[in-house]
């Protein structure tokens, strides 16, 4: 049996976006994150409603400043107590995990959306994608960029305006662009 273009997206093949299935769930993505993105000024508990009713998993405590952009939010897992501030971008077209206690400062942008390196491919409109993984008890300064594919691991720390292309090791602090493990022998 031939498996649907959202099905392909799930289990990180090569699919077509343009697919109606998959273009059906991006707009009412988009139609809950304009509910979303109008309650700031509401209260948490509020906004914990309403990542319960789109996002695959919300963990008790956990809070996403509005605004916040996704791809579809079914594919996001965040822990308890996970912390997310303004403007946080996942585009999650497979799963996106967060552990619990992790905090994401403004402007992160988590890419799970990849394209094909075969021009071809990109002409022919497929795309693909990887998986991310962040741990438990992370910081995530300001303006980073995770690619699609990075597993950052526990209690580890990424810099303000990195841009992580490869995995993370737990209670690392990784800097710079790209994100490279820091020498604790020197000064920041």
């Amino acid at each position: 049996m031939m498996r649907s273009q959202k099905e392909k997206m799930l289990a990180g093949e090569f699919y077509n976006a343009a697919d109606p299935e998959i273009q059906a769930d991006l707009l009412a993505t988009g139609a809950w994150l304009k509910r979303y993105n109008d309650t700031l000024g509401q209260t948490t508990g509020h906004w914990h409603e309403l990542l319960s009713e789109r996002l695959g998993e919300v963990g008790r405590g956990t809070v996403i400043r509005p605004p916040f952009f996704c791809d579809y939010g079914f594919n996001i897992r965040i822990g308890a107590n996970a912390y997310i501030n303004f403007n946080c971008v996942i585009l999650d077209v497979v799963e996106v995990k967060i552990g619990q206690g992790t905090a994401i400062g403004p402007a992160v942008q988590i890419y799970t959306a990849d394209h094909p390196h075969d021009a071809e491919q990109r002409q022919a409109g497929l795309q693909v994608g990887r998986p991310v993984h962040i741990g438990s008890r992370v910081w995530i300064g300001g303006g980073a960029i995770i690619l699609p594919g990075v597993t950052i691991g526990d209690n580890a720390v990424v810099g303000a305006g990195c841009v992580v292309t490869r995995d993370v090791p737990a209670g690392a602090k990784v800097v710079g662009i790209p994100a490279r493990v820091a020498d604790p022998h020197k000064q920041a």
